[in-house]
């Protein structure tokens, strides 16, 4: 990443060269939603060294009460332009922080949230590096879950148009500069995956909400919805977004350890075990929504207990085998995620606990040596394994209490995202559902 006069330098002639005659300035509320206004061509040079103001009151959990001024400031090393915009008065974004009228960094800017941690960890001397799987569905329609292909994990059918659409989504990344590692289909009919390359946290959270954008983007110029709901059907798997982890060190992989048999260092270890040990506080961060823990589920591949393992795909935490060669890649992948968080909040919680299990040393628990789905309740009480929230609910009273995450997120996004999350559940909570109105009125 350029310094930021250079990169401004380059969005500026980008801009000249490409025809740019919108920009729109990207940010996302503290739920993840992406946000934004556009600005003209001939705005760009002032905004990027001054910001452009605008009403935060209308921002879910900026200022819920009164208006407040804030101003978008474009991040220009992420300049790009749109490949699905026309190429004639083409059109850009640009990702922001929002600051205030003192030009402070704003509280409420989830972006900030993650800098903020990304600082902490290079305090200690880490490069915190994160590669996610977004999984998702595609639909016939966003007013029933009618199915687009009755594909499987990994199936290869030319004539299908799911595999069209992701192809085509594939491309567009790279138009606009996202590398793509691999793409495929998934275990449930007309579910998709695009696996992504790891990079810095930043990148990538600014990353995944292009992809979000540019697989919906995608399927809508083709008359069908994409949708990253966690768990759209309930007979079948939902979608996750494990999350591979690493942290390098003066440009070595912390992670690595030679001498070890599983080549995994001291710091991996204590980075595991502080996931594990704050793995149900920020569980409400990481799968924020109701509907997040109808995929949390026994029988549909998402892990529900806290537990680790080298191999085994029912954990929570797996690290997956090492290839002699590799030694950069060494990392572990953290699978509660799903892919509709918000990326800054959920690689800050993650982050936070992994470095407090480095800072106290935390004692890696043993692995998990069976499928932990076969062993009963009274197996798993007397190997202390504790289970992930059941729902929304108990994930929040969780979350409320701890400190980790108030420090990760800082006290404004906290209090404001524990209190969007009650008013949710209330309404959740409150609200007659079909199943019962199918299952009672009837009978009783």
């Amino acid at each position: 990443m350029v310094n930021r006069d250079e990169a401004v330098e380059y969005a500026l002639k980008e801009a000249r060269d490409n025809d740019v005659k919108f920009i729109r300035l990207w940010f996302a509320d503290i739920l993840g939603n992406l946000k934004g206004f556009a600005i003209t061509v001939e705005e760009l040079e002032s905004t990027l060294t001054r910001g452009m103001g605008f009403d935060g009151s209308a921002i879910e959990g900026f200022a819920r009460d009164e208006e407040i001024d804030l101003y978008a400031l474009p991040d220009p090393n992420t300049f790009s332009i749109l490949p699905w915009r026309p190429r004639e008065n083409a059109v850009a974004r640009m990702f922001c922080d929002i600051i205030t009228p003192d030009e402070e960094p704003f509280e409420g800017d989830s972006r900030y949230v993650l800098r903020r941690n990304i600082e902490r960890a290079a305090n200690l001397g880490y490069t915190y590096y994160v590669g996610p799987e977004l999984e998702y569905f595609y639909f016939k329609n966003s007013k029933s879950p009618e199915l687009l292909d009755q594909g499987g994990y990994f199936d290869q059918d030319a004539t299908d148009t799911s595999t069209d659409l992701r192809r085509e989504t594939v491309l567009m990344l790279e138009n606009l500069g996202i590398p793509v590692e691999q793409s495929h289909h998934e275990v449930s009919p007309s579910q998709h995956e695009i696996d992504l390359r790891h990079t810095d946290a930043m990148t990538m959270a600014d990353t995944v909400m292009t992809y979000r954008v540019a697989v919906k983007e995608v399927a809508q110029r083709h008359g069908c919805v994409a949708t990253f709901m966690p768990k759209p059907i309930t007979e079948l798997n939902g979608s996750g977004m494990h999350t591979h982890q690493s942290l390098f060190k003066d440009g070595r992989n912390s992670f690595y350890d030679a001498e070890d048999p599983n080549r995994l260092s001291d710091n991996a270890r204590y980075f595991i075990a502080g996931l594990l040990n704050h793995a149900r506080e920020i569980t409400a961060v990481t799968n924020q929504w109701v509907n997040s823990y109808k995929r949390l589920v026994p029988n549909f591949e998402a892990p529900i207990f806290v537990t680790w393992a080298t191999v085994n795909r029912a954990d929570l935490i797996r690290v997956p085998a090492f290839k002699p060669g590799r030694e950069e890649s060494r990392r572990i992948e953290y699978r509660a995620p799903d892919p509709a968080c918000n990326p800054y909040l959920s690689f800050s919680v993650m982050l936070a606990a992994g470095l407090d299990g480095i800072e106290k040393k935390t004692e890696l628990p043993p692995p998990a040596e069976t499928n932990v789905f076969d062993l009963s309740s009274e197996e798993r009480k007397e190997r202390n394994i504790e289970s992930l929230p059941g729902n929304l609910w108990e994930a929040i009273s969780i979350t409320e209490d701890s400190e980790l995450v108030r420090n990760a997120l800082g006290d404004a996004v906290f209090e404001s995202f524990i209190q969007n999350k009650k008013i949710e559940w209330e309404r959740y909570r409150s609200h007659v559902t079909d199943y019962e109105i199918a299952r009672y009125l009837p009978t009783l």
